[in-house]
Order: structure tokens, then sequence, then C-alpha cells
């Protein structure tokens, strides 16, 4: 196991003797840990009481954030004609259909996000044993199967994101950069966290959410209050 840092162990120190504080508190807690010469990503990480083997159970989805993730997403679309077109027109940065398949078969996954209209999927579901392992399988749940790529793509640069629970329970999420203004933060993370809590299955008995976490990169979690 890695030796962590002075610097590290006492942060965590600081963490730890805070406890479970608001959203703002967490914010401004995590801006005092910012002393490091790159501008670190902010996730949270939320620990739900759902059993991820119940397909009714799965939280999965996507969320465009208010105020973005502080980096624009590399986006592959399959589509053909005037879906294509109109893919690139809004940004995308690779369109195709057989050659991309092909590339994509070949092992190439240096993307962010795979969008695909509907007539596509024939091409595109093979891909899934390259695509699914790395998240990236297009799916209609996520809106990235879609007859409006041009639409989808836009969201996407403009920051939405996606997610789905692991085999813990865990759901985790990029809400930005340390460099957003503390109130950018906040509502990104009150975002994530109320449309977490709006997915709660009708099968839960038990406690939904069972504890929130935010950390930078370089930083301990902190603990969100419920």
């Amino acid at each position: 196991m890695a030796k962590k840092s002075k610097r590290y162990l006492a942060q965590l120190e600081k963490a730890e003797a805070a406890g479970a504080v608001n959203v703002a508190d967490a914010v401004g807690l995590l801006k005092s840990f910012g002393d490091t010469k790159f501008d670190q990503t902010v996730e949270v990480h939320m620990h739900l009481g759902v059993d991820p083997k119940q397909a009714d159970q799965i939280i999965r989805g996507s969320l465009a954030l208010t105020h973005g993730i502080g980096r624009e997403l590399k986006i592959v679309v399959f589509a053909k004609g005037d879906n294509a077109s109109a893919a690139e027109a809004a940004g995308a940065d690779e369109v195709g259909a057989e050659e991309l398949a092909k590339k994509i078969s070949d092992g190439w996954t240096d993307f962010d996000v795979c969008i695909a209209t509907p007539d596509m999927m024939g091409l595109v579901g093979p891909l899934g044993k390259v695509l699914g392992p790395r998240g990236l399988m297009p799916s209609p749940r996520a809106g990235t199967v879609s007859p409006d790529v041009a639409r989808v793509v836009g969201e996407y640069k403009a920051g939405k994101i996606e997610f789905r629970n692991d085999g813990g329970g865990n759901v985790h999420a990029v809400v930005g950069r340390l460099s957003f203004e503390p109130n950018q933060l906040e509502e990104n993370i009150n975002e994530f966290i109320d449309h977490i809590d709006s997915l709660k299955p009708a099968t839960i008995k038990g406690t939904y959410v069972k504890s929130i976490f935010v950390c930078a990169t370089m930083s301990p979690g902190i603990e969100v209050a419920l």
C-alpha cells in the first residue's frame, strides 16, 4: 500500500475532524485543500442501499450539470447521411459507421462518450465486448441512443455526465473542477445528489442513500451530511 504524504494526512485529519457537513462547507473544505499545481477534478461518491444483482435496482442514467464539468468531452457518433452531418456540425470529434466500428473493434477507445442513432445499433451491438467494460456502450436509458444526435452531442459538450452504480452499490460522478466558483460546485453537487435521490427504486425498503462523500483528485473524501 502506497505511503500517504504528510500533506494528505494533514488534510485527512482536517476532514475527519469536520465530520459530516453540508455541501457548502464541504466545498469550502475542498477549496482549502487546493494547493496543487494543477486544476483538480471534483467528484461525488454516493453509497446506495441497492442490490446491484436486481435489475430493477440498477441506478443508471445521465444528467446535464448546470455548470458543466470543466473539460470538453471527446465524442464519437455512429450515424449516416444527414444525421452524420448534424453530429459533425454539433461538434462530434469523430463520426462514422462501418469504418468507425472496425477501428473500435481493433481496440481504439480514445474517447469519453459514444452516441448512436437507433438504426446503427445493429452495427454497434457487437462492439459491446469493447465498449461495455469501459462504460462506453450507447444506451437508450442513458440517452446515448437517439435519432437526434446533434442535440445529444450538444448536451455532452455542455457538460452532461453519465453514471451507473457499481457492484458495491456505489455511484460516482465528476461534478467540476476545483477552480470553479464555490456556488458553481455547490449547485452541481446538489443537482447530482438530488437527481440520484429522485431515482430511488420502489423496491427499496431500507435506507436508500447510505453515505455521500465529495473529494478532489489529490484530497481525502469529505462526508456530506444526509
